[in-house]
């Protein structure tokens, strides 16, 4: 009899025990699922979670998962703005940069269509609307490049070469300009320094910048091309004895579409300096300047030497 009773009473208390194991189970996966369905109101809402972090258990280790995952959210979703911003900057930027050249063409064209002007007015204005056509040309060339730049969609293809090799071709293509306006171009390059570059496109941000030197240096004036090495870099130096810059505008120059009031007389879109830093950044490389109103202008190219 007394065997029974132990054994029933054994029973009781193994059910009680049973009883309350599934009822504080129950209980506990009742809060977890408030909290983690808290947790993803937040999330859906935009608000910042309030994640806790309880060792060895379960509603611990989703926590971090969960923070982790909120994590990586919002870093998409910052990523996500900053290239509309990026993207409404850039249309933006063309927008106000075509505006000129397409109304000029379009008062050329109207002129061209609708007086009767005589031979030479008319060659006159066909000139002024081709210089239009071009300078549009070249705007939508450069822009495309910049975008492409900008997204990483060009694979620069570098290659161990000679410095004078990759100067010889933006100088070519400066020269006839330099020479109209009497500008001595004077080359201090050692045949043994090599770069590691892509020869073409490292051409093109040397050629912006010696395009520029000539256009802001005034006739009977000089551009000197040296270049000197580092323990890492290759020194490619620019000078000249153009107008300058001034201090408080040498970090902007480098932006895109932006020009000086002091370069308002000088033909350009503001686009070339800005090209030639995402080239050369874009190779390991960076671009510096020197200058002063007045006394001209030394842009220094550290462009890698392997």
């Amino acid at each position: 009899m007394k065997i029974c009773i132990i054994l029933s009473a054994a029973v009781i208390i193994l059910l009680i025990i049973l009883i309350c194991i599934i009822v504080m189970y129950k209980w506990e996966i009742s809060l977890f699922s408030r909290e983690l369905d808290s947790t993803l109101d937040d999330m859906l809402a935009g608000r910042n979670p309030d994640f806790e972090f309880i060792n060895d258990t379960l509603s611990g280790k989703i926590n971090v998962k969960l923070k982790r995952l909120y994590e990586i959210l919002n870093q998409k979703s910052e990523q996500s703005n900053q290239e509309k911003e990026k993207l409404n900057a850039f249309i933006s930027d063309i927008s106000h940069q075509t505006k000129t050249p397409v109304a000029n063409l379009k008062m050329y064209i109207q002129i061209l269509s609708e007086r009767k002007i005589d031979e030479k007015k008319r060659c006159e204005f066909l000139k002024l609307s081709l210089a239009q056509t071009e300078k549009l040309e070249f705007l939508v060339i450069s822009l495309a490049k910049i975008s492409r730049l900008e997204n990483g969609m060009i694979s620069f293809s570098t290659n161990k070469l000679p410095a004078i090799e990759v100067i010889a071709d933006s100088l070519a293509q400066i020269m006839p300009s330099a020479e109209h306006k009497n500008i001595s171009v004077n080359v201090d390059c050692c045949e043994e320094i090599v770069v590691f570059c892509d020869k073409k496109w490292t051409s093109e941000a040397i050629f912006n910048i010696l395009d520029n030197a000539v256009k802001y240096t005034l006739p009977n004036g000089s551009i000197r091309v040296s270049v000197c090495k580092n323990k890492f870099y290759a020194l490619i130096k620019i000078k000249d004895s153009g107008v300058g810059i001034a201090e408080a505008e040498q970090a902007k120059i480098f932006g895109r579409f932006y020009r000086s009031e002091r370069a308002a007389h000088v033909d350009g879109l503001g686009i070339g300096l800005f090209l030639s830093r995402q080239i050369i950044s874009g190779q390991g490389g960076f671009i510096t300047v020197k200058s002063e109103p007045g006394h001209g202008a030394e842009f220094i190219l550290s462009i890698p030497m392997e």
